[in-house]
């Protein structure tokens, strides 16, 4: 995939809604999906578990698909890689809308799984060289929020318009934002030269070295925690007495109220602090602490709401500063490195779900899933202090620093 060259720096930020208008899209068709599985399993004639095969395949192929086009793509213009991803999810979501079967459906999910994975790190790499340097957090912030409102808004908006025209109708309604998306690309987005391509052997060492490897790690475990309760949700709540699962609806909502929160206000705050390796430390703080309170809120009303607005904002934001930690450590394959992210985040929610159901299986309390979640925050804590370390000052790196670039030199920037 492309390293766009930011020939643009003073770009508007409103010519990048564009970009955001695809990962609302995004967000919407990664999520809807689930809260349709019951009408869609008794449409195609199948079970439910064989139904939600569809998320899995589409979750798998968005985690899989991200690293190894960023690499088969690399010198492509990105307008052209953003179209092409586009076109194929919008494809992929009408196929979805016309399969007459199970074989059919799986297809086309994974298909929209393959473009979904290609467009969402090019758009937040190319949102990104757009603004330049000094806006750089709004502009990954703005893609972020897109998919967060997709996923947040988008979900129950789609859910409740299948009760009126059937699940394909949503998927026609993904089809045709997902169409829009792409003439606003091709019409508005202004054209950013690609650089020369890296060869393979240096783009393959962006995976290996031990800044860009120890944020995606950070993400793989945020992923793992954040879907593995909210995937639990309503047998947390039954179990900690919390109104049972009259309950989840409103929880649920609390979250989402969060979670567009934190996305939209992150980017100003990573802008204004120029510091994102301390963005993160304490938005991991914050979803560590969330996580643990949860079970002594659940047990006293509305104070319920407070972890969980926490704990969405938290999860939701924590992207921006770990893609700007990304692309200030690798600049000239900043695409390739928010890939690596994005996959880490996908196979983490994939982990997740299937780790907190092993867990619930083994015997573990519902009630008690936040304590295992909220360790596992503070697992990625420490990773993140140890090997994700803030660079030096420019003034002491450039005193202090040898001639030959070191391993140490390359720590993830802020």
């Amino acid at each position: 995939m492309p390293t766009p060259t930011p020939t643009t720096p003073t770009t508007p930020l409103n010519r990048l809604y564009v970009l955001v208008l695809g990962a609302f899209a995004l967000g919407l068709d990664a999520y809807v999906m689930a809260g349709l599985l019951p009408e869609v399993a008794a449409d195609l004639h199948t079970g439910e578990a064989a139904a939600g095969q569809m998320v899995t395949v589409f979750t798998l192929c968005y985690a899989l698909a991200a690293p190894v086009f960023a690499t088969a793509l690399a010198g492509r213009p990105a307008r052209t890689v953003l179209t092409a991803a586009l076109l194929l999810f919008t494809a992929a979501n009408a196929l979805t809308a016309l399969a007459g079967g199970l074989a059919v459906l799986l297809v086309a999910r994974a298909l929209a799984g393959v473009g979904a994975g290609v467009y969402s790190p090019m758009a937040a790499a190319t949102a990104a060289s757009l603004a330049g340097d000094k806006r750089r957090g709004r502009a990954l912030a703005l893609v972020m929020g897109g998919m967060s409102v997709g996923t947040v808004i988008g979900v129950p908006v789609g859910v409740l318009l299948a009760d009126h025209v059937g699940w394909r109708g949503t998927l026609w309604l993904i089809t045709g934002l997902g169409a829009v998306a792409v003439a606003g690309i091709v019409l508005a987005l202004p054209r950013l030269e690609a650089a020369p391509p890296p060869p393979l052997r240096e783009r393959a060492r962006v995976l290996a070295r031990r800044p860009a490897a120890a944020i995606a790690g950070v993400s793989l475990v945020a992923g793992v925690t954040s879907l593995g309760l909210y995937t639990y949700l309503a047998p947390f709540l039954t179990d900690a007495d919390a109104r049972g699962t009259d309950g989840a609806l409103g929880a649920m909502w609390a979250w989402g109220l969060g979670g567009v929160t934190g996305s939209l206000l992150i980017g100003r705050i990573v802008d204004r602090t120029g510091r994102p390796y301390a963005v993160v430390t304490v938005v991991l703080v914050l979803l560590c602490l969330s996580h643990l309170l949860l079970p002594v809120a659940a047990r006293a009303g509305w104070v319920l709401a407070v972890p969980l607005i926490v704990w969405g904002a938290a999860g939701w934001a924590l992207q921006v500063p770990q893609q700007h930690q990304l692309i200030a450590a690798r600049p000239d394959q900043a695409p390739v490195a928010v890939s690596l992210n994005s996959s880490a985040v996908y196979l983490g929610s994939a982990l997740g779900s299937a780790l907190g159901g092993v867990t619930l299986a083994a015997g573990a309390a519902p009630a008690d899933l936040p304590y295992w979640t909220g360790a596992l925050v503070a697992a990625g804590l420490v990773l993140h202090l140890v090997l994700v370390r803030a660079p030096r000052p420019r003034t002491e790196a450039l005193t202090t620093r040898p001639t030959a670039r070191t391993p140490e030199s390359a720590t993830a920037g802020e």
